[in-house]
């Protein structure tokens, strides 16, 4: 009798709990296997080298390093390995970034288990995966009646996204950014992730090398 080879997934996400719920789901198919967890981005993309899975199945927000930036190292270093986020957040900017960094699906995590089994499925072979809400997104950006930016065109930061990310580029924490703007640390991911969308970057460093190369930030913010 023939039997097909599991289909090796890498899941990262910083809970625990939720990882062993996202494991039990996919393995229950019987066609998937998780061949390694990761609590965070770096530890992600170390054992992205190390065990080489079909997918990676990635959280946006995690210490350290976040999706975004994960994302981009792993398709940047490993181009064979497909990335399906997995997360809470269906923000816009959240959206743009993780597609412009290289994921190939988005799925939410209020999805049906069948419904992720299915996307990993599908991006492993090839295809790309948005939740219908994700797609709704994405269609609505595209049939907005704006043109397309060109390479030199970039939607102008907000004061607060300004401030945002002159306190990124001192080097401050998600949370220490939220203290001294006296925000949530929600909001602050929230402010990062839309900056990230409208420089079309994936990291902080990007984000701060364009805005300096912008005029936005100077020498002495960073």
């Amino acid at each position: 009798m023939i039997t097909s080879t599991p289909l090796r997934v890498l899941l990262a996400d910083d809970h625990a709990i939720v990882r062993k719920g996202i494991r039990e789901f996919l393995e229950e198919d019987g066609a998937i296997t998780v061949v390694a967890e990761a609590s965070d981005g770096a530890e992600a993309v170390r054992l992205a080298g190390i065990h080489r899975p079909a997918v990676a199945v990635l959280d946006v927000q995690m210490p350290g390093m976040n999706g975004i930036e994960a994302t981009r190292q792993i398709k940047a270093a490993y181009p064979e390995i497909r990335v399906l986020i997995l997360t809470a957040y269906d923000e816009a900017p959240y959206v743009f970034a993780l597609l412009r960094a290289g994921a190939d699906g988005y799925v939410l995590k209020n999805a049906d288990p069948d419904d992720l089994v299915r996307a990993v499925k599908a991006v492993a072979s090839g295809g790309k995966v948005l939740a219908p809400d994700i797609a709704a997104k994405v269609v609505a950006q595209m049939t907005s009646g704006k043109p397309a930016a060109a390479a030199e065109q970039v939607e102008p930061l907000t004061e607060r996204e300004l401030d945002v990310l002159r306190l990124a580029s001192q080097g401050l924490t998600n949370k220490a950014i939220a203290v001294a703007l006296g925000i949530s640390d929600r909001t602050a991911q929230g402010h990062l992730a839309s900056i990230y969308g409208k420089l079309a970057v994936a990291s902080r460093t990007e984000a701060v090398t364009k805005a300096l190369k912008l005029g936005w930030l100077v020498l002495d913010d960073a």
